[in-house]
């Protein structure tokens, strides 16, 4: 990240490299929760990574009818913690394996987390 670049600015302009970095990290696991979630009247399967030395958290969640959102959370000055969501794009979906988006499609349907291995996820 540039040393100028702020977490809103990363996240809107360069999505595609946070999820790289979350689909690396996920896959290089020895193994990978993927949980459900839900929020007022919304629903979504969704895998995490935290950075804890820098209090930051990045996820990728698969809400209903194909969207896709890249999830970045961080603590700011005072504390606070701040969530930024991101829609994604078709060529940002498609970093994403098949097996992880398979996985992530079956936790959102049956409203059940999954915890796998993460070399599985790659395939």
């Amino acid at each position: 990240m540039a040393n100028n670049m702020t977490y809103e600015e990363l996240v809107r302009q360069h999505p595609g490299s946070l999820v790289e970095k979350i689909v690396t990290e996920v896959l290089n696991k020895s193994s990978v929760e993927v949980h459900f979630e839900m929020q007022d009247d919304e629903e979504w399967s969704v895998i995490k990574v935290h950075v804890y030395e820098e209090d930051k958290e990045m996820a990728l969640r698969l809400l209903s009818e194909d969207r896709w959102v890249l999830q970045f959370g961080y603590y700011d000055e005072e504390d606070e913690f701040i969530e930024l969501l991101q829609p994604l794009t078709r060529p940002e979906k498609d970093l994403i394996p098949k097996g992880l988006q398979r996985v992530m499609l079956k936790v959102l349907t049956s409203e059940e987390g999954l915890r796998l291995p993460g070399n599985f996820l790659s395939r």
